[in-house]
C-alpha cells in the first residue's frame, strides 16, 4: 500500500508530453481487459488530449514514486475547444495502485490549482467507480445522455 510519503506530486509540464501518451494508453486500456494496439492513442477522440501538451490553458498533475520516479498516475485537462463547452477531464491512476488514494490527492491538486472550476467533461461510464469520488468534491451528474457524461460543481 502507498502512502503519502511513497509518491509525490508535481505539476504537469510541457515535457511531460511523453507521460500522458502513456498514461492516456493506460485511460484507454483500463476495463477493456483485452491488449490494445498502442497505436490507439493517435486516433483524433485520443489525441487531443494529449497532442502538443503545454500550450495555455492546459494544467493537470503527475503522481510519481519517489524511490523510482515511475509515473502512478496523472490528471490533465484542457481549456474547451469551439466544439466543447466544458473542459475534458483525463484521469488514470495506474491499475495495480488504484484504491491506495493516489486519485483523491491528484484531484485534490487539480482543485486546488483550480478554484473556480465549476463544470468537466468526464469520458466514462456514469456507473464508474471514480464518479462516486468526484461527488466526494462536490461534483454532481448534470448529464449522463452519453458519453462523456457532464459533471457541474456549484462554487
Amino acid at each position: 500500500m502507498f502512502a503519502l510519503a511513497d509518491y509525490e506530486l508535481r505539476p504537469l509540464a510541457a515535457a511531460d508530453e511523453s507521460i500522458l501518451w502513456e498514461m492516456l494508453y493506460l485511460g484507454i486500456r483500463s476495463g477493456k481487459g483485452e491488449e490494445l494496439p498502442r497505436e490507439i492513442v493517435q486516433r483524433p477522440e485520443y489525441a487531443r488530449y494529449v497532442q502538443s501538451w503545454g500550450q495555455s490553458g492546459d494544467t493537470g498533475f503527475i503522481a510519481h514514486d519517489k524511490d523510482s520516479g515511475a509515473a502512478l498516475g496523472a490528471v490533465w485537462l484542457r481549456e474547451p475547444t469551439a466544439e466543447a463547452t466544458v473542459p475534458e477531464l483525463a484521469f488514470v491512476v495506474r491499475p495495480d495502485h488504484r484504491h491506495h488514494g493516489i486519485g483523491a490527492s491528484l484531484l485534490t491538486q487539480l482543485m486546488r490549482a483550480n478554484p473556480s472550476l465549476s463544470s468537466i467533461a468526464l469520458r466514462m461510464d456514469a456507473k464508474s467507480p471514480a464518479v462516486r469520488m468526484f461527488e466526494r468534491f462536490g461534483f454532481e451528474i448534470a448529464d449522463q445522455s452519453g458519453t462523456p457524461i457532464v459533471m457541474h460543481r456549484a462554487i
